[in-house]
């Protein structure tokens, strides 16, 4: 399969957003000199002449929000194509366990031979609709990403997958009252919940990439029910050799298999819960784009994916959401872009241990470099650079290799601006 690069967004004289081209294209407009490099990720370029009537094609944003990574897929609508593809890393984990560690220091402050103070946590009243920071991150770099996206490409349309865990209405679709706030599931199908609770695995023997089938860890008939914390995935051997035994008679010579087992399967999808909790609040902000918006299922994503043929991963995943997806999508691009989200540095002036302060971090650029900036030094290429008060600095290659480089040698490739960025 040949390793198609994303098409390069294009903008005129005055920044407007005219149809991508493709990378060719784009080489030969820079080498003639007819454009310039006006962004370097995504990668944009600008023409120094004005274009009358640029005829530009509609395109569609297709977004499938993940809690880790969420899939971004540029579709451009007249030919049913992907031209431009994106998997966009959150740092939601970072930044709960930076929080916690911030907690713990404060707290043994306050415990130490000081005055004496009340707790506060008490008496704070949080507004409604309110996000954790490590969830609200996901949203906001979500839609930043979006409106570079709206910047850079004529935007007319946008597909977001809305209902992809939800936890109501599997057992029964006519659940109302207090209970349907002791559902289950909602707007995902069982399968694919269990597929993905269970790791796409059998949860007796551990097989994969085999037939997996739905099974009940304690038999009906000996009074096990058909709730979503009694079922998980088994290959066929292990499912007919189970029969109607109990799971701690078919497993009494496993007991670390059925341990683990009887926890996993009351344990609730984490990620579920963090998707459920961000997903209205990213469809509202994306709502004051003035596009149009279509939703999708997790269903009807994974329908459209399998008609296609497609892999499984995030942008493909974007790429199939919503019913606007064509019977025929044509992919354009296998080399997506991929953003990880770094931060733009910790504000604190000194960074403690357990009890004292033990360093002091650098607030201001440090010979006009900061921690994050993308440099290219003849030798060793393009990486990300650490600069240092004393001596040379250390260029970071995306392969984790580091150097120790001059300043005088580096030339700016992209200033800091909170993200990493690879290609597949």
């Amino acid at each position: 399969m040949p390793n198609y690069q994303n098409y390069v967004f294009v903008v005129d004289t005055l920044g407007q957003p005219l149809s991508p081209t493709h990378p060719a294209r784009a080489r030969k407009l820079l080498k003639k000199g007819l454009a310039a490099v006006f962004r370097t990720y995504p990668f944009t370029i600008i023409l120094k002449k004005t274009v009358e009537n640029p005829g530009n094609e509609p395109s569609r944003i297709k977004l499938d929000p993940g809690a880790s990574v969420t899939g971004i897929a540029l579709v451009n609508q007249s030919r049913d194509t992907v031209i431009w593809a994106a998997e966009l890393t959150h740092r939601g984990d970072r930044i709960r366990a930076k929080l916690t560690a911030r907690r713990v220091v404060r707290r043994h402050r306050r415990c130490r031979k000081t005055r004496y103070r009340q707790a506060r946590f008490n008496n704070r009243k949080r507004q409604e609709g309110w996000l954790a920071p490590s969830l609200k991150h996901r949203v906001e770099t979500t839609l930043t990403w979006v409106n570079r996206l709206i910047s850079s490409c004529p935007i007319t349309d946008i597909s977001m997958e809305l209902v992809r865990f939800d936890t109501q209405k599997l057992l029964n679709p006519e659940i109302s009252g207090v209970e349907y706030q002791q559902g289950v599931l909602f707007g995902y199908e069982l399968r694919e919940y269990l597929l993905t609770k269970w790791q796409h695995q059998c949860a007796y023997c551990g097989g994969q990439n085999i037939p997996l089938e739905i099974e009940h860890i304690q038999p009906k008939s000996q009074g096990g029910s058909d709730r979503v914390s009694n079922l998980a995935i088994a290959c066929h051997k292990c499912h007919q050799k189970k029969g109607s035994q109990a799971v701690e008679q078919f497993l009494e010579k496993k007991p670390e298999i059925l341990k683990r087992l009887l926890v996993q399967a009351k344990a609730p999808l984490k990620n579920a819960a963090a998707v459920n909790s961000t997903r209205w609040a990213l469809f509202n902000g994306l709502k004051l784009t003035g596009l149009p918006i279509e939703i999708g299922t997790g269903g009807l994503t994974k329908y459209n994916r399998t008609v296609q043929g497609l892999p499984k991963t995030h942008w493909l995943d974007a790429a199939c959401v919503g019913k606007s997806t064509p019977t025929r999508l044509k992919i354009k691009t296998h080399q997506p872009l991929l953003i990880t989200c770094f931060g733009r540095g910790g504000r604190q002036k000194a960074a403690p241990n357990k009890r004292l302060p033990i360093r002091h971090n650098p607030l201001k650029p440090i010979k006009g470099w900061l921690t994050g900036d993308i440099a290219k030094q003849m030798a060793h290429g393009i990486g990300r650079i650490t600069p240092s008060s004393r001596g040379s600095f250390v260029l970071t290659k995306p392969d984790k290799t580091q150097f120790s480089v001059k300043p005088i040698d580096l030339k700016p490739v992209l200033r800091r601006d909170g993200y990493l960025y690879k290609f597949s």
